[in-house]
């Protein structure tokens, strides 16, 4: 057949340069860390951008100065380090070389970047070491615990209010606060916040084995003279969780309680004549639970008294004689560690939509289930009014909210007024997820710009864009936005609303791959990974909550499994191959433990959740009882053993263990070898019980035997559109696959007929029902609201990455997307994509749009990338070696 002619357009990349030839160097990154000023390493990398008008440009070489002062970089004396010129492309991830850095060294750097377009120099950056080594912190835990102290089921602990006063001898050149207070803590120096911008830190950790310190300048809060520091203290995570879903099946010895609310903190100064002093926590410190913060609950929610206000409690000079002296307390266990991550802030506001008044009640409507808290601005209130605001993510039939799903958490803020005011308030301590509030207590008829939804998560860029001519699939993709970025809290939780807000890793062992599409989540999940090594067992048992607040130790492939995929993710998506380094050991002493413990001829038989919420086949049921629709767990965990193999097959290397590639190739052939003797039906060409999910991980993930691929995939088509109409046919397990196993072996157009319906079980159906995140069951509005969260991120599996690497057709060929694949897949009823994804080399873009047999996509390639181009013709896809720039490109299909 003639091939139609193709007809190329270019366009240069249209950007405002100022730099020598057409080159600029932008975004240059140290670490990629939350805070430069406050790096947890010694041994930094460096990354950068190049931005240039013309096409194919590749970096040449680079060189890297560091200098101790900003003024010996501009003279280009790298006095720490000067890296010389060096022949390479690569600009993300540099390692330094130079001399050694320790605790509390600071520097600036910059890098200039060689191109075949010409040089770039990037802006002078500043870095700071925070302290690195756990001796040289001097302050000691201190707290003390009160009799209003309830650590047993429902915990509650009232708020610690601690402050010193300390005195400033001279000029202060520098001062550096060191602080983590536990669970969550706020400072102040001199009645200013410290840390304002940074909410419910420090990050939280599994505290018997890590705890984070934060990092801030002080300087300017320090006055010559008296001082004073106060810091306010809340339970957090540390005091306690529960679960109250089934008291009997888990009991109080599954929930960690690490005790009560203590703190640890080092101020150091230093002044213009070159003296130090410090302040540090002793018992010399004061304390008392008498202030205007009475509760801070995760789950229950804040509770706050303006008539306790103490009016400069955080200033030198206010009399604590009746404040209780602080002790010295045990300390949590955990190692003292800067904090990496981000902090926690207000990223986003909601304005709410609607408010209904119910009798001496109103009902405020966000128009959006979001996580965070509600700011309030009340006027009229009197003394002693308290403004009730109770969460909630649905009404009742008669419009009251509806509470039943948060099982036992009471999600409830309250304010008491001290005289008659403007109340302006939010909580400090807590956080919720909610579409509705009721707002009981207002004597005067509230207006909706009384109102303000604070949308709160780890600080993190949005790095995606897609949108898509279907109506349907981008409000789904709107809701799993919102869904994603809502379960981000220092760690990628469950829900965000009731008695549980875990670290579920099932839910993220594929899901991870798709957020980091949208996000910039990088250092949330690199964090992630050491919490999962925190929770390891000497024997190397993985839990399946991470860190392991609830401890089940339950031994699943699948489920712990994230441990590999997301060091995977970290290394495709950013380039980074540090988590594959820092966790290669723990990650194959997991997989060697569940091998010895399970593992009988080849097959692991073990898997704790099944293919979970496979979509029941009544609108009724929570769970299927359909034998035929139910994955037997042997299928599940060798599987998935099969594929974390080939996982460590590729680690090994980079890990710098080669020699390991031998014993997990041998790992994974006896486990193909096993599954396919076990479970694969020869005559009929299908595997175990003929479900979606046990065919499907056959095929994506290369087990079956070669020549009856057609054979498996027909199968799990038939199931799919005979038994489940065309619907969503897997649980958790298999969907994270679903999606790009119908893609990639001919059948598109399913995929699409799934992601599009709007009938149950579908992401529509959700939205058709209201939905604007999404639910933790297929059909959470009929089946059990009373379980059903109706904000998890699990059901998505691999749909995000559909949307990115098949309908947008980007996907990385190398790590980091330093090799790009252009691939889309224009599939019937889909008449245009607008794709895009910023990368650590700069934006990629993919926009096509399609008019009959007609085909025009706009695509960008980031400068120092290459990307392979596989044009749609009516012939299938031309091949074409693309350098950076932005192309037009014509074809016909």
């Amino acid at each position: 057949m003639i091939m139609k002619r193709i007809i190329l357009f270019y366009a240069l990349v249209a950007m405002c340069l100022s730099c020598s030839q057409d080159v600029r160097i932008v975004a240059p990154t140290v670490e990629h860390q939350r805070n430069p000023e406050a790096l947890s390493t010694d041994k930094p990398r460096f990354s950068w951008k190049i931005e240039s008008k013309q096409q194919d440009v590749l970096q040449e070489s680079y060189r890297i100065l560091v200098s101790s002062t900003k003024e010996a970089l501009m003279r280009n004396e790298g006095d720490l380090w000067d890296s010389g010129v060096v022949n390479s492309d690569k600009s993300v991830f540099i390692p330094y070389g130079g001399r050694q850095l320790k605790s509390r060294d600071e520097a600036y750097w910059k890098v200039i970047s060689t191109t075949n377009a010409g040089t770039g120099e990037s802006e002078p950056a500043y870095f700071r070491l925070s302290i690195l080594d756990p001796s040289e912190l001097e302050g000691e835990w201190i707290g003390r615990d009160f009799d209003s102290d309830v650590l047993i089921g429902k915990t509650h602990v009232t708020p610690r209010y601690c402050r010193k006063e300390f005195g400033v001898t001279g000029k202060v050149r520098k001062a550096t606060l060191y602080v983590s207070g536990l669970g969550l803590y706020e400072a102040f120096i001199n009645g200013k916040e410290i840390g304002a911008d940074e909410l419910l830190k420090p990050i939280v950790s599994d505290y018997s084995r890590t705890v984070y310190f934060n990092t801030f300048d002080a300087t300017d809060a320090l006055v010559e003279g008296e001082n004073a520091i106060g810091v306010i203290l809340s339970g957090g995570r540390f005091t306690g969780l529960r679960i109250q879903q089934n008291p009997q099946k888990y009991g109080p010895e599954h929930f960690r309680h690490f005790g009560t609310p203590r703190l640890f903190l080092q101020l150091e100064i230093e002044y213009d004549n070159g003296e130090k002093d410090m302040v540090v926590s002793d018992d010399s410190w004061k304390i008392t639970v008498n202030g205007p913060t009475r509760m801070g609950n995760l789950f229950d929610g804040e509770r706050y008294n303006a008539n306790m206000e103490m009016d400069g409690w955080d200033l030198a000079g206010y009399d604590d004689s009746t404040w209780q002296k602080a002790q010295v307390v045990k300390s949590p266990g955990g190692i003292l560690r800067p904090q990496s991550a981000p902090g926690i802030t207000v990223q986003d506001h909601v304005k709410p939509v609607d408010i209904v008044r119910k009798g001496d009640t109103y009902i405020l409507d966000m128009g959006q289930n979001m996580v965070g808290w509600l700011a309030v601005s009340i006027k009229g209130q009197q003394k002693g009014d308290t403004l009730q605001m109770r969460f909630a993510e649905t009404l009742n039939a008669d419009t009251t909210i509806y509470t039943e799903n948060l099982r036992s958490a009471e999600v409830t803020d309250m304010y008491v007024s001290k005289d008659s005011e403007t109340v302006e308030w939010r909580p400090a301590f807590t956080y919720h997820g909610f579409k509705y509030v009721e707002l009981k207590g207002l004597r005067q008829e509230p207006s909706l710009d009384d109102f303000v939804g604070e949308v709160i998560y780890d600080k993190m860029s949005v790095t995606g864009h897609f949108e898509s001519s279907d109506s349907v699939m981008n409000r789904v993709y709107r809701n799993a936005y919102w869904g994603i970025r809502g379960n981000y809290n220092g760690m990628p939780t469950d829900c965000p609303q009731r008695d549980e807000r875990l670290g579920w890793n099932g839910d993220r062992t594929t899901g991870n791959y798709g957020e980091a599409y949208i996000f910039d989540n990088h250092l949330l999940y690199s964090k992630w990974l050491v919490d999962f090594q925190d929770s390891q067992k000497e024997s190397g048992s993985l839990p399946e909550v991470v860190p392991n607040f609830w401890s089940r130790y339950s031994d699943s492939v699948t489920w712990p499994g994230a441990f590999v995929t997301v060091a995977d993710m970290i290394y495709s998506q950013y380039g980074d191959p540090e988590p594959i380094i820092r966790h290669y050991d723990a990650m194959k002493k997991w997989l060697k433990y569940m091998k010895d413990t399970y593992g009988r001829d080849g097959i692991i038989d073990k898997d704790k959740y099944g293919d979970w919420c496979m979509p029941p086949e009544s609108l009724e049921l929570i769970h299927s009882k359909d034998p035929k629709r139910i994955t037997a767990p042997g299928v599940l965990s060798t599987a998935f053993y099969y594929y974390l193999m080939g996982k460590m097959i590729a680690f090994a290397p980079v890990a710098g263990h080669p020699e390991d590639v031998e014993y997990f190739e041998n790992e994974a052939k006896e486990s193909k070898v096993a599954f396919n003797r076990e479970y694969f039906n020869e005559k009929e060409g299908n595997y175990a019980n003929n479900t979606v999910t046990a065919n499907l991980l056959a095929l994506y993930l290369g087990l079956v035997p070669e020549g009856r691929e057609k054979d498996v995939f027909d199968s799990m088509v038939h199931k799919t559109e005979v038994d489940c109409d065309g619907h969503v046919s897997t649980g958790v397990i298999g969907i994270q696959f679903l999606m790009r196993t119908l893609t990639e072996f001919g059948r598109p157009d399913l995929a699409l007929k799934i992601a599009s319906s709007d009938t149950y079980p579908s992401w529509g159906y959700m939205v058709k029902n209201g939905a604007t995140t999404i639910w933790e069951l297929w059909n959470g509005n009929t089946a059990a609201p009373y379980m059903n969260s109706g904000n998890h991120v699990m059901l998505l599996g691999d749909l995000i990455i559909w949307y990115y690497e098949y309908l947008g057709g980007i996907k990385s060929l190398e790590p980091g997307f330093k090799k790009i694949q252009l691939k889309p897949y224009v599939i019937d009823g889909i008449d245009y994509i607008n794709c895009s994804y910023d990368s650590m080399y700069g934006k990629i873009q993919s926009n096509w749009n399609r008019s009959g047999d007609s085909f025009e996509w706009d695509i960008t390639i980031p400068a120092n990338t290459t990307a392979t181009v596989c044009i749609p013709t009516e012939d299938g896809y031309i091949e074409k070696e693309y350098g950076s720039g932005t192309y037009r490109i014509k074809s016909s299909l």
